[in-house]
């Protein structure tokens, strides 16, 4: 009886360690479940916080507690942690998606405002600012929402959360070790660029239809009028 519960035990201990190591660099999931997402955060995570001692959290958050924004939620959860920390949160119910810095030195590592861009190119920055006149914001590059913005089938949702968001995690990832000066063998480099490139075809491909159909309608009232 004692060896079983000895056994137990340890089976217990066990079990508590892999789920803390399992939870350090995705460090709340209540969305995707999904155990190579994990893995993939936990893998480029623990690289990242090797080489350079920055720890990138991602959190995945159904919804935001009553009367909190995201920021007040990630800087009160923020006292947790001792070390060197960036947050990046997503909140599924409140649409919201947010990077926070422990200290704002490390705001120097990586561009917040590229990666948080609703835009993913400079050429749809300029046709954005030219349809609302104003040109005071070009700011493009983002690598989450204009990939969140995506349309998608309910069975494709929870794909779309975990592409773009990881997105984002290893566009910060890669910025930091940029900065610093390393190479992160878990880096996403081109499958980065790639989706982004996606973005850019379904974008300019939307957007020369919609030229197309407007001076074909042109055309043909025209013609109307000429008749």
């Amino acid at each position: 009886m004692n060896f079983l519960t000895r056994g137990l035990c340890a089976l217990i201990f066990t079990l508590s360690i892999q789920t803390n190591l399992s939870a350090e660099y995705l460090y709340k999931d209540e969305v995707i479940f999904n155990p190579s997402f994990n893995e993939s955060v936990e893998k480029l995570g623990s690289e990242l916080y090797a080489k350079t001692g920055i720890s990138l959290r991602l959190l995945m958050l159904r919804e935001l507690p009553v009367g909190k924004n995201i920021v007040q939620y990630e800087k009160e959860l923020m006292q947790e942690f001792s070390t060197p920390t960036i947050l990046l949160t997503f909140s599924e119910m409140n649409h919201q998606v947010d990077i926070l810095a422990s200290d704002p030195s490390l705001y120097k590592y990586f561009d917040k405002k590229q990666i948080l861009s609703p835009i993913s190119s400079p050429i749809q920055a300029f046709v954005v600012a030219l349809l609302n006149m104003d040109f005071s914001d070009m700011q493009s590059g983002g690598t989450i929402l204009p990939l969140l913005a995506q349309k998608a089938k309910k069975e494709q949702v929870l794909g779309k959360y975990s592409g773009s968001m990881f997105n984002g995690y290893a566009d910060i990832a890669e910025q930091i070790a940029i900065s610093k000066g390393i190479v992160l063998d878990n880096a996403v480099g081109n499958a980065n660029q790639i989706s982004i490139f996606v973005l850019k075809v379904i974008f300019y491909g939307t957007l020369l239809i919609g030229v197309y159909m407007y001076i074909r309608r042109k055309l043909f009232f025209r013609r109307q009028k000429i008749e």
